[in-house]
């Protein structure tokens, strides 16, 4: 197996600690080496041992699309098995407990356990009550952990871990730390993230704030954004909307409620189809039930079929569009909204934007105005969008729920442009 001298200085150097980082760039080969060699070694060096063995990710199904299908993909079914009902899986002849570490409620498995291996995917996206939970579950003096991450704010609690003098290997990639990458791709990833504080978070691998104006490429020249008519734009283009979905956000006292239709291409373009902005001092349920009707009879007219992602806050809302669609045949199905964490939100539409699959039409004004002055949170460490009224955040959100759904789809399109 061919390994970069990265991962050989990990495999020599890590073994003896108690905790194994390996943090920085994206595709610069980090998770590849855990699971195919680090996992499977820790794992059966530990076989009988007293303590459980755990795979920890932000969910269940990114530990199965990131850890165990790569896995099972090398080492086949027999030695790497599928996620059961009770949150296990036999990994290598050892039962495993792959668990969310989004919140310390999902892990509540391990609580009073103590845990010989653990391994952590994406962990900087984790709770930090996860992490100090695992910090004291780790208490055999064989016990040890094995763990990626990409770097965020430098004021992150993980940030400050590895800052710590905690018994740490640690690690920090680049993406030119992976020569097995085609220099085509690399330089492409390079272009797209230029220009954002994901260049210096996904190329470079360093902890940095984001700061400024949130989507500076559309801010700066909107014009190659906009088109006038979608459906003539894919004529043009030679492809057809595969789906179309509409986001619904519904405002608080100081907002508006949004609905955003948004269609997706065959070939993973996006274009911001049509708009309905709802001042909620002119609202009530059932008016907000009328013009919800009025908006999806236009889309599926002009659009087809849709389905639509509403903000799961508000339930008794969601129940009345969902009646409203049944009752009235509108065209559309009404589902919650997936509600990603922001920071993967922003990442998509950057994505897009730079890569040039995002166009939206016209006939959004709203969007188009959030898009161009949408600033980050000076007052906040976390990535958070400033949400004073001085830009139009509902729109932001409507529009992110539209796509939420085909989050993993649009971004590996975007990872195969250029290979």
């Amino acid at each position: 197996m061919l390994l970069s001298p990265k991962q050989r200085e990990y495999v020599l150097k890590s073994a003896g600690h108690r905790w194994g980082f390996k943090g920085g760039a994206t595709r610069s080969g980090k998770t590849y080496l855990d699971f195919r060699w680090i996992i499977p070694i820790r794992i059966r060096e530990r076989i009988g041992k007293d303590g459980l063995a755990v795979i920890l990710g932000v969910t269940k199904s990114t530990i199965e699309r990131n850890v165990l299908e790569p896995m099972r993909n090398i080492y086949g079914d027999e030695l790497v098995g599928t996620i059961s009902s009770d949150n296990t899986a036999w990994i290598f002849g050892e039962k495993c407990y792959c668990l969310g570490a989004e919140k310390v409620s999902q892990v509540s498995k391990i609580r009073g356990a103590s845990i010989k291996y653990c391994y952590g995917d994406e962990v900087a996206d984790w709770s930090e009550e996860v992490f100090a939970l695992l910090k004291s579950r780790l208490d055999k003096e064989y016990s040890c952990f094995d763990g990626t991450y990409n770097p965020q704010y430098p004021n992150h609690w993980l940030k400050r871990f590895l800052d710590s003098d905690a018994d740490i290997f640690s690690q920090t990639y680049t993406i030119d730390d992976n020569p097995f990458l085609p220099p085509a791709f690399v330089e492409n990833l390079k272009r797209e993230y230029e220009g954002t504080v994901y260049y210096d978070r996904y190329i470079r691998g360093i902890w940095v704030a984001a700061e400024g104006i949130v989507y500076k490429d559309f801010a700066n020249d909107t014009a190659k954004y906009l088109i006038d008519d979608p459906i003539k734009w894919t004529e043009e283009n030679g492809t057809k909307f595969s789906v179309i979905s509409i986001g619904v956000d519904f405002g608080g006292t100081k907002s508006a409620t949004k609905f955003q239709a948004t269609g997706i291409t065959r070939d993973f373009r996006v274009v911001a189809l049509e708009e309905e902005y709802i001042k909620n001092e002119e609202i009530d349920p059932d008016a907000l039930n009328r013009r919800f009707a009025t908006f999806c009879q236009l889309i599926t007219s002009k659009y087809g079929y849709s389905q639509t992602r509403a903000d799961s806050a508000e339930t008794v809302l969601i129940r009345g569009l969902d009646h409203t669609a049944q009752k009235l045949r509108l065209g559309t199905q009404v589902k919650n909204a997936l509600k990603m964490q922001i920071t993967d939100r922003i990442r998509l539409v950057v994505l897009l934007m730079k890569q040039g699959r995002l166009k939206v039409s016209r006939s959004c004004p709203h969007l188009i105005d959030a898009f161009q002055s949408a600033i980050y949170d000076p007052d906040k460490f976390e990535d958070e969008r400033l949400d004073d009224g001085t830009s139009d955040i509902d729109s932001l959100d409507a529009f992110e729920y539209s796509i939420e759904p085909y989050y993993k789809d649009l971004e590996r399109a975007g990872h195969m442009i250029g290979r």
